[in-house]
């Protein structure tokens, strides 16, 4: 062989190398068993995945390949989520029950087989059926490719912290009951920080999460909101954090001392240690911002930064400093914390906002009523029930997945190809509600060509009471281009729009009493679920989901379905 051919080897050898550096494939079991609990001096069983509450932390590259092994030990159907995860042709394996896969029955398994394309940051999996996210949910780091710096400085260590709620009760009877009578369900018994309420709770003191630093150092703390019906506000007293990331992509940093994180967002925030022992300790907590009329869990979960010192001052009783958080209602805050949000929008992570538009649509979203069910009681307004909709369309779930029956050409009596592009009826949305507040329920579906760009404005309806609405979309991320209160207006709130560095997430929260107008290129086919991401309104309704056609290339294709799906 001669030089040139060595080199050429050589270098093949180096470059299959660094691939094998780059992307790997982590395998992963998801055991979902029993397992008791105490909480609040209460002892539960609880479904959990391995024992584990929260569950376990999955940590991976970009590029790398996913393949996670979930066998169903309880008596509940089960299906996973990876929310936020794009899930480029590989629908199959995205997780929300009856939409892109049946769930895994007793005794049965799956194997979610998916790559990680082009995204890193902070991510989680949960349950994506009934109220089994309650306790079965966890964190998804996705590091870096190997040698890819951070742009930021490489902090000290890194934590995650996943907000989450506890429930004395049985979540599933808890639901069952709501769903049955039409009213709110009850509310948690105390929010968690990786599973622990803290403190400010009775009989908790030692359920606390504390995170334990050095002076002088930087922490990057993966902060998750897995609450199943509230937003947060977060604040560690005496400290101030920097936003670095959103939603799994990095944005222009800022500092702030308060944040406000949704049902299924996340960030990834800076905070820096005082340089010297501060001689005190810190509450870092928690609590939600409430918009609606229904009935909340007022309290505040709590976990302590206790700072590390070589001399035993650290053991003496230490000054114990809470933070100031806003007042529950606080929309302002809220709206001056989100508008602070730019994505970096450099060349190595621009902003590819579409700024040309196929599709414009407008969806409304809110609470209306559905009939209560003959011979039953019904705790909804005049005896109906409550019930969620978009553009008064209350999704009812089909008893097969919808990917499925589209895949395979069977979608007749499955679902409707017709979900409407605007409100059937035109009303002020925000001003006095209409006469008649029933809701459609219906399965259908936005239907999208290949590479379709959408334009989508969101507007809140004060039907029953103006409210805030997390809607997350599957398999896409989207740009926040524009948001604000009132009825959009499309003659003159489009030209307010940023189409320059508008920050890019998964879940964005709808004003109350407002609108948020967002953009996304349809380039992953499939079926894909928007929903909002409190639980309560997911179950009534407040859900729709987008079918994606296929493009004309090979790899603008869904692949057939594994061999292993789970059959309804």
């Amino acid at each position: 062989m001669g030089a040139i051919g060595i080199i050429f080897l050589v270098s093949l050898i180096a470059l299959c190398l660094l691939h094998s550096v780059s992307a790997a494939t982590r395998h992963y079991k998801f055991e979902i068993k029993l397992q008791n609990v105490t909480r609040l001096c209460h002892t539960k069983t609880i479904v959990t995945v391995n024992g584990q509450f929260p569950g376990p932390r999955i940590v991976a590259r970009e590029d790398d390949r996913l393949e996670i092994e979930v066998v169903n030990h309880v008596k509940n159907n089960i299906s996973i989520h990876w929310h936020g995860i794009r899930q480029l042709r590989s629908g199959w394996a995205d997780g929300p029950a009856y939409i892109t896969q049946c769930p895994i029955q007793t005794g049965q398994r799956y194997v979610y087989n998916f790559t990680i394309v082009g995204q890193r940051g902070t991510f989680w999996w949960h349950a994506h059926i009934s109220w089994l996210r309650s306790t079965v949910y966890g964190p998804i780091i996705i590091l870096p490719k190997e040698n890819t710096p951070y742009p930021f400085a490489k902090p000290y260590k890194e934590v995650p912290m996943t907000f989450g709620e506890w429930f004395n009760a049985d979540t599933e009877a808890i639901i069952s009951q709501a769903l049955q009578t039409g009213g709110g369900p009850n509310v948690s018994d105390a929010y968690t920080i990786n599973g622990l309420p803290g403190p400010l709770y009775n009989c908790s003191s030692k359920d606390t999460f504390k995170l334990k630093v050095k002076p002088g150092k930087t922490y990057l703390l993966r902060l998750i909101n897995a609450a199943l019906n509230d937003e947060l506000f977060f604040s560690i007293a005496n400290h101030t954090l920097q936003i670095i990331d959103a939603d799994g992509v990095y944005v222009k940093p800022f500092k702030t001392d308060t944040l406000i994180i949704t049902p299924g967002q996340t960030y990834n925030v800076l905070l820096k240690t005082k340089p010297h022992f501060p001689n005190a300790t810190f509450y870092m907590t928690a609590r939600p911002y409430v918009t609606g009329p229904g009935t909340f869990d007022n309290s505040t979960v709590a976990g302590i930064l206790e700072y590390e010192s070589e001399s035993k001052s650290h053991l003496k009783k230490l000054p114990l400093f809470k933070p100031s958080l806003p007042a529950l209602n606080d929309t302002t805050f809220v709206t001056n914390f989100t508008s602070r949000l730019r994505s970096i929008a450099t060349p190595q992570f621009p902003a590819n906002v579409p700024l040309s538009v196929d599709k414009h649509l407008l969806f409304t979203v809110g609470l209306g009523t559905s009939p209560c069910d003959q011979n039953k009681t019904c705790q909804g307004p005049n005896g109906t029930k409550f019930s969620a909709s978009i553009n008064n369309v209350s999704l009812i779930l089909p008893t097969t997945a919808l990917l499925q029956s589209h895949f395979f050409g069977q979608s007749k009596g499955v679902y409707k190809p017709d979900f409407p592009y605007n409100p059937l009826n035109w009303f002020n949305y925000t001003g006095n509600p209409p006469n008649n507040t029933l809701v459609n329920n219906d399965t259908k579906l936005m239907v999208l060509p290949f590479n379709t760009s959408v334009e989508l404005i969101m507007q809140d309806t004060s039907i029953l009471g103006a409210e805030s609405h997390p809607l997350h979309l599957h398999g896409f991320n989207f740009f926040i281009v524009g948001q604000g209160f009132g009825n959009f207006d499309p003659n003159k709130d489009p030209s307010t729009f940023n189409l320059v560095d508008p920050i890019e997430r998964n879940t964005v929260g709808v004003p109350s009493g407002g609108w948020v107008a967002i953009r996304f290129l349809a380039d992953n086919p499939g079926v894909w679920f928007m929903h909002c991401h409190l639980e309560v309104h997911t179950s009534w309704g407040l859900r729709m989901a987008w079918l994606v056609l296929d493009g004309k290339l090979p790899n603008q294709k869904l692949p057939p379905p594994p061999v292993d799906l789970p059959k309804c």
